[in-house]
């Protein structure tokens, strides 16, 4: 009886944790609704040769060319606290996994001679 309780829960764990991580892998980023969602990242990120000075120096880095799964992963490390610019963990605790990807592939999609700011 005991273990079948343990089995049971065990199975609907493992199951649970399987629907969630392929739902986030089955979310799928739009450059075009990304476009509309990158609004606060231009105040940085399109400025040439930006730096942040608070809490300390920061290099702001260019997105436009950049992976998109890197880009991704990046956003997800500020949301947890992995990475710790307190300004960039706000931001990233605002957006789902589907705001995450559509900026990714936005940035993902841009190149060299891109315009810095789609808002333009």
């Amino acid at each position: 009886m005991i273990n079948a309780i343990v089995f049971s829960l065990s199975t609907a764990l493992f199951a649970s944790l399987f629907s969630t991580n392929a739902h986030a892998q089955d979310v799928k980023g739009s450059a075009q609704a990304g476009q509309s969602k990158v609004w606060i990242c231009v105040g940085c990120h399109a400025i040439p040769e930006y730096r942040a000075d608070w809490p300390q120096v920061y290099r702001v880095p260019k997105l436009g060319g950049q992976n998109a799964e890197y880009i991704v992963a990046s956003l997800k490390a500020y949301k947890s606290g992995e990475r710790k610019y307190p300004t960039m963990r706000g931001i990233a605790g605002s957006l789902n996994d589907q705001d995450m990807a559509d900026i990714a592939a936005y940035y993902a999609a841009q190149n060299a001679n891109s315009p810095r700011n789609p808002l333009k």
